[in-house]
Order: structure tokens, then sequence, then C-alpha cells
């Protein structure tokens, strides 16, 4: 009987002790930091690909840019294989740091 209670305990400790820590990005620290936000707009047939900076030094927002990538929503390619539902608003985003 001592067994049958000892299995659930356990399982509740272990499953307590992997829960991790999640911070948000409001609450991260920004004293001096690069904060980098990318977009993705749909106008009609065309796309808007948005890459937003703000450079954060000492508390203070010392520089600010944004850059805009214009595509068509539907690609022509001359790759046969390509998936007919697949539009340049649905891609993954994919981010290297260097």
């Amino acid at each position: 009987m001592k067994k049958l209670f000892f299995i659930p305990f356990l399982a509740l400790i272990v499953s307590c002790s992997n829960s991790q820590k999640e911070d948000n990005l409001e609450n991260l620290d920004k004293k001096s930091a690069r904060e980098v936000v990318l977009t993705t707009k749909t106008s009609g047939d065309t796309v808007f690909h948005i890459t937003k900076q703000i450079i954060w030094f000492n508390s203070e927002q010392i520089a600010t840019a944004v850059d805009t990538v214009v595509t068509l929503k539907k690609e022509n390619t001359w790759e046969t294989s390509q998936d007919s539902t697949l539009s340049l608003d649905k891609i993954p985003i994919y981010v290297t740091i260097q």
C-alpha cells in the first residue's frame, strides 16, 4: 500500500522539478541590447517583410532602423516540384545571430 502512494508523489516531484522559468520579452532588461522585430504584412498579392531594429545603450534608445523587402505572395520559380499551396506570407522565419 505504501508503494502505491509513493509513485504518484514521486511523479509530482519530478514534474515540478522539470518546469523551466520562461522570460517574456517584456521582462528582459533593455539597458544595453539590440532589439529586432520581424513582421510580415500582406496587401493584395504583395508581401512586405519588415525588419525593425532598436539599439539600447545605458537605458537609452540610441538608434532605430526599419528595412522592408517586398515580394509577390506567389513567386514563379523554375522548380517543377514547387508546392502550389505555399505562399511567401506563410513561410517560416529563420534567424541567424553572428
